[in-house]
């Protein structure tokens, strides 16, 4: 049997645990068209929570509803791949690319010379309202998706924005969604392009409820045939933490120990899935995670591994020797970037998964 678990970045999960409902609004917008809120729509939460899959839910759904899908990420140059793809869908959907043009006939000698048309260089807005009022006449839309938008040049995004509202604006179908961590969504509504953007309706993923992700594992393994005890399931389902990424991971080296056991799974295999799951997020996400910050946010986060739970204000500027307004600044920034997140008044807590061990080892 082949393992049904995806633990690659934006590969489709056999379930999406705790997400359901997340994408209604977004959904509904589809079927009202142009104006409707879900159509903005904003997706944020730290490194390994599915903001990509969530991201090709949403490009499944607008397809399944007929509506035309454009999907990048967010790269250099990115604004002009989006034009050459609205030419390309035009070209589709319309009559077709300029031909060569014949410029002399020679009967005599049999000779013909052609011209190749000039490369077109989309006019981005001129382009978009062709497409998308050719679209709007046959009754659907064009769904626009960005992913990773941390490493975006905020002049394209600008325009981006500028145009789609311009869009909006005229009554044509189009919808905007974007992915990325809460850092850059915090940047990014902070600048120019904020006016528009804030409109948009935000998506803020967190960690699935255990229970959810018990019983996702319980029906998958027993309709596949895999002879694995309840006890074991939760045992699994616990090291998980709910985090989407580890949902993958454990769910797949269980798979694969279950292969390799005969299609049963005992506490042996159980504890080399987990173990095999740990050092994969550890190398995949929380060393990714720490590679760009500075020797402060990591004084910072060392402070918070020494704490069994949560740590409060007082106790991270004991450790680091900082005053409650510095203490603040890292503190903000360390949940900006997905790192950290707020454990009630006053308290943090890391927010992935193996970071507090990685930190302590």
């Amino acid at each position: 049997m082949q393992n049904p678990f995806k633990p690659t970045a934006g590969a489709t999960p056999p379930d999406l645990i705790g997400r359901a409902g997340l994408l209604d609004e977004f959904e509904y917008g589809l079927r009202q068209g142009s104006g409707a809120p879900g159509l903005l729509t904003i997706i944020t939460g730290a490194r390994g929570i599915g903001k990509t899959v969530m991201l090709s839910a949403a490009e499944e759904i607008a397809r399944t509803h007929g509506w035309a899908v454009i999907s990048r990420t967010a790269n250099p140059g990115f604004l002009a791949k989006i034009g050459d793809d609205m030419l390309r869908l035009l070209d589709e959907l319309g009559d077709g690319p300029p031909a060569r043009k014949v410029t002399a006939f020679s009967a005599a000698g049999f000779g013909l010379t052609t011209q190749l048309p000039q490369e077109r260089v989309p006019d981005w807005r001129r382009t978009g309202e062709e497409l998308l009022g050719l679209l709007q006449a046959k009754g659907t839309g064009l769904v626009i998706t960005i992913d990773e938008i941390h490493a975006v040049d905020r002049a394209e995004i600008s325009q981006l924005a500028s145009d789609v509202q311009h869009f909006i604006r005229q009554g044509l179908p189009i919808g905007l969604i974007f992915a990325g961590l809460p850092s850059a969504v915090s940047d990014l509504l902070n600048e120019g392009v904020a006016t528009f953007l804030r409109r948009a309706d935000r998506i803020n993923l967190h960690e699935a409820a255990i229970t959810e992700v018990t019983a996702s594992y319980r029906e998958l393994f027993s309709r596949s045939g895999i002879d694995v005890s309840p006890a074991h399931i939760t045992e699994a389902a616990e090291a998980t933490e709910g985090y989407p990424f580890l949902i993958q991971l454990v769910g797949y080296y269980l798979w694969m120990e279950a292969d390799k056991a005969g299609w049963t799974l005992n506490e042996d295999n159980v504890q080399m899935a987990i173990t095999a799951s740990q050092r994969r997020n550890t190398l995949v996400v929380v060393e990714s995670a720490l590679s760009d910050i500075s020797e402060k946010d990591r004084a910072f986060l060392d402070a918070m591994a020494e704490q069994d739970g949560a740590s409060t204000a007082a106790q991270i500027g004991q450790a680091i020797g900082s005053k409650p307004n510095v203490v603040s600044k890292y503190r903000n920034r360390l949940i900006a970037a997905g790192l950290i997140e707020s454990a009630g008044y006053g308290k943090v807590d890391f927010a992935i998964p193996g970071l507090r061990q990685y930190l302590r080892s």
